[in-house]
């Protein structure tokens, strides 16, 4: 029987094979990238960029979530260790045809009593992106670098959207980012809290 995470890694596979409204991915980047340089011209301040990137992301990423759930039949994660799981090979991959290394921290242990310990399940899971395709053909110049612009905040925007539209509350940020000299490209989601459903205006 196959591993959970072979059977999302499939899932993710399928879906964006079946995708049949594929952008192409220098047009993607190309048009993500005038996005970006227009938000710096408009705001002249690197942080507010990386608010505004957020922000974007945040509104696709509650959109994104229906499109995704209606298409990839997941259920409901068992734990936070599984959406890390479900996002890394499930969500990207459908999406931006990449499949993060997903990674968890180890359980911390608490203390119940002298003899005792209760292993705590891990609240965060941090994605590596070998390839980013909104950074294609991206150099940063020295001014955006020294004003901590994180380029593909955007993600960590969709990520926080998706994940509350089901009832995770969530904190995504960029770790380090080779356009800025770093060796890799890494985003850290945090479990904030979980999100009480709550019924829509008028359907009590």
């Amino acid at each position: 029987m196959a591993t959970p995470s072979k059977q999302y890694k499939a899932i993710g596979e399928d879906l964006w094979k079946s995708r049949t409204e594929k952008v192409n991915a220098e047009l993607f980047a190309l048009t993500y990238g005038a996005l970006v340089v227009q938000l710096i011209q408009d705001y002249e301040d690197y942080g507010e960029v990386n608010k505004q990137l957020e922000k974007m992301g945040y509104n696709i990423g509650t959109r994104l979530i229906e499109d995704f759930l209606a298409r990839s039949s997941v259920g409901r994660c068992s734990d936070f260790r599984e959406v890390g799981e479900v996002v890394a090979k499930v969500g990207f991959k459908s999406f931006l045809n990449i499949t993060p290394t997903v990674t968890h921290p180890p359980p911390t242990s608490r203390p119940t009593s002298v003899q005792q310990q209760t292993s705590v399940p891990t609240s965060s899971f941090t994605l590596t992106l070998d390839e980013n395709p909104l950074a294609e053909f991206v150099e940063l110049p020295e001014e955006a670098l020294e004003g901590g612009l994180w380029f593909s905040n955007v993600l960590c925007g969709v990520l926080r959207g998706a994940l509350e539209m089901v009832q995770m509350q969530v904190q995504a940020e960029f770790l380090s980012d080779v356009l800025r000299g770093d060796e890799t490209t890494e985003i850290r989601v945090t479990l904030l809290k979980y999100l009480e459903e709550e019924m829509p205006m008028g359907d009590e």
